[in-house]
């Protein structure tokens, strides 16, 4: 009998071995340099230049990317980083289109630029040796100082792109691949754009930590020479001086900031009510804000997509009120799907005190000595997994409108397939545009106490932990069947998963075979 479990024994344990070979797993590695990895550039970029194999430059790069890597994972995790002018941002109202701004410094020697913020698109461009630019004199903006035009030539750290480079999206349209790269880009304003070349230079920045003196920092990123602006920009209606993109594409300022080892990948953007804001490279924000996960457009993640599933106001979570929105700082107001608009301001307009009318593209507006006799409605967003975006104040406020003070909703209906939330939504939060971990978080904040304390990755909360339960009511939204999980295309494995066996149901079944045997088996040798 005891030779039979000594027989049973072996064979459960060949047979589970043989069960844990069978899930084995095998990948090709490649190498960055590599043919294959040479062709699949080639396949997305055309032409690319790429270095050849055992020569001074193939080695040069490679030290070049150990370097970057020793940064990316001891300096980045230890500062954030600011325009060397400071973080603060500014909005000017009407003046400069409601856009927020901040200072910043570029070239050998520095110059300063009063740039918007577009969370929308990617290039950061300045006026530049100009051929059709907007006025930069202060008293065209009432500024305390004229604004600047940048001249490559002047810069001795600017360096020109050549078409050759994979950040050149218009090689194309290059006769040689020695020529400066050439951009235009249009933005979603009527007839409005910026063109010109593409240069290399230094942004000058500030590094900022809890535990670290403040010191300064030179970054090159590639910059816009905006020989040529129309539209809104051309006449001075907004971002006269230029702007920066802080998109996802290869090109943004926060992208290359990240690349270059210098911060992690990601930014955070505060607006106050009083129009003032700050901005901070490299911050994850705080551990206890809520978050939502960026959503592949077309198959790519291109831009700061999110899907709202809900739309709430008052008590009420609005039925069918559930879209997809862009996630936009450089647009100032925010715009609903047509058919959802008109549930949203229905309901709003039902529930505020005053009877509206319209000012100038502006259909919902109230006349009021202040907000609170409007009783103006609580409203807000709810995203996956009942992450809760409480919509602070959607109004904005008119103090001498034909001798009266008047409120009005800044909301309005799109026709597109796509909603936007805009810079009034965003007010009274920091936002974190986390790229790294494709998420974005918020948390209320006075945009004052913004720092790198208790700095963490984005991590939703478990599956059946829901912070931020939905209204109880009859009129709730259930999710769309479309929608994903917000962390299946990103989540990564915890610390110790790399060194932990996987087992798989077939493997414990096993296991739970083998124990009971290996005791009776004990029981009988004994």
């Amino acid at each position: 009998m005891a030779a039979r479990c000594v027989v049973t024994l072996l064979m459960v344990f060949l047979l589970f071995t043989e069960t844990s070979v069978a899930v084995t797993y095998m990948s090709k590695l490649i190498h960055r340099f590599s043919d294959e990895a040479k062709s699949f550039w080639v396949s997305r970029k055309g032409n690319v230049s790429w270095p050849k194999q055992r020569n001074v430059e193939f080695f040069r790069l490679l030290l070049s990317g150990d370097l970057n890597r020793q940064r990316m994972k001891i300096g980045s995790q230890n500062q954030l980083l600011v325009p060397s002018e400071g973080s603060e941002t500014f909005s000017y109202g009407n003046e400069l289109g409601w856009l927020h701004y901040t200072w910043i410094d570029i070239g050998t020697p520095n110059v300063s630029f009063l740039v918007a913020l577009d969370a929308g698109s990617s290039l950061l461009w300045v006026p530049c040796d100009c051929i059709q630019c907007a006025p930069l004199s202060s008293y065209h903006y009432m500024l305390d100082r004229d604004l600047s035009e940048y001249s490559p030539s002047v810069s001795s750290t600017s360096k020109r792109l050549s078409c050759s480079r994979q950040l050149c999206d218009l090689h194309a349209n290059c006769k040689s691949l020695k020529e400066p790269c050439p951009y235009i880009v249009n933005y979603s304003s009527a007839n409005t754009s910026s063109s010109g070349f593409l240069f290399e230079d230094q942004l000058h920045l500030a590094s900022v930590g809890e535990h670290a003196p403040q010191s300064s920092v030179q970054a090159s990123v590639v910059i816009g020479c905006g020989r040529k602006q129309s539209g809104s920009y051309l006449d001075g209606d907004a971002a006269p001086d230029g702007l920066m993109g802080l998109g996802l594409g290869d090109i943004s300022v926060p992208s290359m900031l990240a690349k270059a080892g210098l911060v992690p990948n990601s930014f955070s953007i505060c607006f106050h009510e009083n129009y003032s804001g700050r901005i901070l490279f490299g911050d994850q924000g705080l551990a206890t804000q809520q978050s939502t996960s960026f959503l592949p457009y077309n198959g790519k993640y291109i831009t700061y997509l999110v899907e709202v599933k809900s739309y709430c106001v008052g008590s009420s979570c609005l039925k069918q009120t559930g879209f997809q929105a862009l996630v936009d700082s450089g647009t100032s107001f925010t715009y609903l799907p047509s058919e959802i608009y008109e549930k949203v301001v229905l309901e709003f307009d039902n529930r505020v005190n005053a009877t509206s009318f319209g000012i100038e593209g502006f259909p919902y507006c109230y006349e009021a000595s202040s907000p609170e006799l409007l009783n103006i409605p609580h409203m807000e967003l709810v995203f996956a997994m009942n992450q809760s975006f409480i919509i602070t104040n959607p109004m904005f406020q008119l103090p001498n409108y034909q001798g009266v003070t008047v409120y009005c909703l800044g909301i309005h209906p799109t026709y597109e397939e796509l909603g936007i939330i805009g810079q009034n939504l965003m007010t009274g939060y920091r936002m974190v545009f986390d790229r790294e971990n494709l998420k974005l978080g918020w948390s209320h904040s006075n945009c004052q106490d913004t720092s790198d304390k208790k700095r963490v990755h984005l991590t939703p909360p478990p599956d059946d932990i829901s912070p931020n339960p939905l209204p109880t009511n009859e009129q709730q939204s259930t999710p769309s069947p479309h929608a994903i999980a917000p962390a299946v295309a990103v989540r990564a494995p915890s610390k110790h998963s790399a060194s932990m066996p996987l087992l798989i149901p077939s493997q414990l079944s096993m296991v739970s075979l083998l124990l009971p045997l290996m005791t009776l088996c004990a029981g009988q040798l004994i």
